[in-house]
């Protein structure tokens, strides 16, 4: 190649999404090393002028805008494969065009949100005292969880979903201060996932959708699940991209509310990561033999719902398509990125100032 057509093609306006991506990616680098500058400047500054002006956009289409941009892109894919074998491009053209789309998705998946995986963890963001662990508090904490779970237990019968909107909406603006949130941050209109019944067969509840600030919920989910997955979404928007974050501030947000359906809802999901951690500890049984029969019932229908849905080959290859995207973006757990709430929750439980520090904004 002679250096004229070298500076054609990379000095002209076909190369600019792939040197924004370069740049991009340069940027992803200094983030990652820089937390404190990734907070101050991207995730405290910048993301939240992004969420506020998508979010905006998005919630006048009662359809999810993520969905659609996603069969665009790929519909255009796969036009672009139908000409090169008709031969009606060539295929170095259909390659850059690749190569060209690739960068501007790239470019605008973290422009618009993904560069807060590289923002401050957890308990420096909230000034939460990091614990040792310790099965004698594993123990004490989880039977807190189990005596909270029995106690805010309740029934779904009729439960009316924008009242629950509602109620997560307003506990999130309540603990916007202890959560270090820029409330409201943007507009929360949850949506469907357009292919419900698909994400259910890999046991996806829901999801956030980055390029348009989006909230997905799964069509299957049960009455009982909806708070805790909402919330969980919810937290997504605000910015959080780790997984057991957002379970974190979904615990807390419901927890914290005084709708026993939040409540119960954070609650017996939270015990379920609580006891999968403690099922080692020879005490096991009659930790589970604390909790309510009611309760345990809920927790076998919300398994056994998931399970008839499921489809092994389809969970397991989102599985790992999910692992790998989390450890690509510095999640080192990868999907077990998840249970890690187990460790904040412990976290949150052993500090009483960041405890009072909750309630002293709660009087407030």
């Amino acid at each position: 190649m002679d250096k004229k057509k070298f500076r054609r093609i990379f000095f002209s306006r076909t190369a600019l999404p792939i040197w924004l991506a370069l740049a991009t990616f340069g940027l992803t680098e200094l983030f990652a090393r820089n937390p404190g500058v990734t907070e101050t400047v991207y995730s405290q500054t910048i993301y939240p002028v992004f969420s506020f002006c998508l979010s905006f956009l998005s919630k006048w289409v009662s359809f999810s805008l993520d969905d659609a941009f996603y069969a665009l892109l790929l519909a255009f894919l796969l036009v672009l494969i139908v000409l090169v074998l008709l031969r009606k491009i060539a295929f170095g053209k259909f390659l850059l065009l690749t190569i060209q789309t690739m960068a501007i998705c790239y470019v605008l998946f973290y422009w618009f949100w993904g560069f807060n995986y590289y923002r401050n963890g957890i308990n420096q963001r909230l000034a939460i005292s990091k614990s040792k662990p310790d099965t004698v508090m594993l123990v004490r904490v989880l039977e807190d969880l189990i005596t909270q779970t029995n106690e805010s237990y309740c029934t779904y019968e009729n439960v009316n979903y924008p009242t629950i909107d509602s109620l997560v909406e307003a506990s999130y603006k309540k603990h916007a201060s202890f959560l270090k949130l820029s409330y409201p941050q943007g507009h929360r209109r949850p949506k469907s996932i357009t292919l419900s019944p698909l994400f259910a067969k890999a046991s996806i509840a829901g999801y956030y959708g980055p390029f348009f600030s989006e909230v997905h919920l799964n069509d299957s989910l049960l009455a009982i699940e909806y708070p805790q997955i909402l919330a969980h979404e919810f937290a997504h928007q605000f910015g959080i991209t780790s997984e057991a974050e957002a379970n974190f501030y979904s615990w807390l947000v419901c927890s914290q509310s005084d709708s026993n359906h939040l409540k119960y809802s954070a609650n017996i999901s939270m015990l379920n990561y609580f006891l999968s951690q403690a099922k080692h500890l020879q005490n096991f049984p009659d930790l589970v033999h604390q909790i309510r029969k009611p309760v345990i019932e809920d927790i076998r229908k919300v398994q056994q719902h998931w399970e008839r849905m499921r489809n092994d080959k389809v969970d397991k290859a989102a599985g790992k398509m999910n692992d790998v995207y989390l450890k690509t973006n510095k999640i080192e757990k990868g999907i077990e990125d998840y249970f890690g709430v187990v460790q904040f929750v412990m976290d949150f439980s052993t500090d009483s100032v960041a405890q009072k520090r909750l309630n002293n904004r709660n009087l407030q």
